[in-house]
């Protein structure tokens, strides 16, 4: 495969980031800091995770090999019409509280289902106060809640982001397209199919305790017992309390933790580190656990070493990684062992999907995964802060 890329894409005169050009890492890293991702485009991409670029305004969808083909020889792809759920979210996030937080208590609220047959608009004045990089968090977990792609209204703070990267329109070419992207907001009176509300004062630091993104609760929460739950709920959470091994009405918080993984395109991006290493900073990682530190791509790792960060990881006692995607999906020799439970800051909390057929993942973000190294178990970030 790598042979036929390298020869494919020297014969056909397209760029080719090769090993050494400190351009790879993740692609739903690397395509919005090199200006590729741009709004009013429709992006394909073979991973689910391709929702990530709709934080700029695009349409981006996760495709499978054989729709790779059809959008390679076609650049078209057959899609039933979606609707469009209106997912708004208001107010200020508390201290402690993250862009992780906020799609991890949209997803266990709405249901992994919640989105199927839907595009997600993310809305309101806390995606409108988030960073580029807080909303592409967002948006990168709109798969696992079964939307087809999630969006958020280019603004004055996606031209920001965009403006002077390698890819971007420059000079007059910038202006007219700045001027396009501001017609693609929906309008005031805009119709939806759906719309849903929350309080940003109400979402509390999530962490899954289960096998799907849907089956989170407040760090403060206990595990969710039968009779809380819808009886279409039960079944799973059946399957969920066997396979992690976890009580219904325990809490979750002081659950033992024995690998920390901080990293992935959900969560790899230089504010994701900036905040994991506030934690780490003066402390030390629990005893028995292993803690890693992996850059989405190769500038993040750049800019990461030059604001000293890896050195802050590596004094508290986590591994600096080269960027990859490494344990979020079991990448190459990062992997969980037998019966291992993981902090992870990736998006999917599946059977066996960080490696281990038996090993266990509780989704959170960067800054409570550090929490956790430091303390050896699932702790309120808000307490170290």
């Amino acid at each position: 495969m790598m042979q036929a890329i390298e020869a494919n894409t020297q014969q056909n005169n397209i760029p080719f980031y090769d090993i050494g050009s400190g351009k790879q890492g993740v692609v739903h890293v690397i395509a919005p800091e090199q200006g590729l991702t741009q709004p009013g485009m429709t992006i394909a991409c073979g991973d689910s995770h391709t929702s990530t670029h709709g934080a700029f305004g695009a349409i981006a969808f996760g495709i499978g090999t054989s729709q790779v083909r059809d959008v390679l020889a076609s650049q078209t792809l057959a899609l039933s019409k979606l609707k469009v759920c209106k997912v708004e979210v208001n107010g200020a996030l508390p201290t402690g509280v993250y862009a992780k937080d906020v799609i991890l208590h949209i997803i266990r609220e709405l249901g992994v289902t919640g989105g199927v047959g839907y595009a997600y608009e993310y809305a309101g004045t806390t995606f409108e106060q988030m960073s580029m990089e807080e909303r592409m968090t967002v948006c990168n977990m709109s798969i696992e809640g079964g939307a087809r792609c999630g969006y958020i209204n280019p603004d004055q703070v996606t031209f920001g982001y965009l403006k002077g990267r390698e890819f971007a329109p420059k000079g007059e070419d910038w202006d007219k397209a700045v001027e396009w992207w501001q017609s693609l907001r929906s309008d005031a009176d805009a119709k939806y199919d759906d719309v849903v509300e929350f309080d940003a004062a109400e979402i509390p630091p999530t962490v899954t305790w289960g096998i799907t993104p849907g089956q989170g609760i407040g760090v403060n929460e206990k595990i969710p017992t039968p009779a809380q739950m819808t009886a279409s709920d039960r079944d799973i959470a059946a399957e969920a309390y066997r396979y992690m091994d976890l009580q219904p009405g325990a809490p979750i918080q002081g659950t033992k933790i024995d690998v920390c993984f901080i990293g992935s395109c959900t969560n790899g991006r230089i504010s994701d580190l900036r905040e994991a290493a506030k934690i780490a900073k003066g402390r030390q990682v629990a005893a028995g656990v292993k803690a890693f530190v992996v850059p989405g791509s190769e500038q993040v790792k750049q800019q990461a070493e030059a604001e000293g960060l890896d050195k802050v990881f590596e004094a508290a006692g986590f591994e600096w990684r080269e960027a990859g995607c490494s344990m979020c999906l079991a990448m190459n020799p990062d992997k969980l062992e037998g019966r291992q439970i993981s902090a992870s800051s990736s998006n999917r909390n599946f059977k066996g999907r960080q490696g281990s057929a038996s090993g266990r993942t509780l989704l959170m973000s960067p800054a409570m995964v550090a929490a956790a190294a430091v303390t050896g178990a699932v702790t309120d970030v808000r307490e170290l802060l």
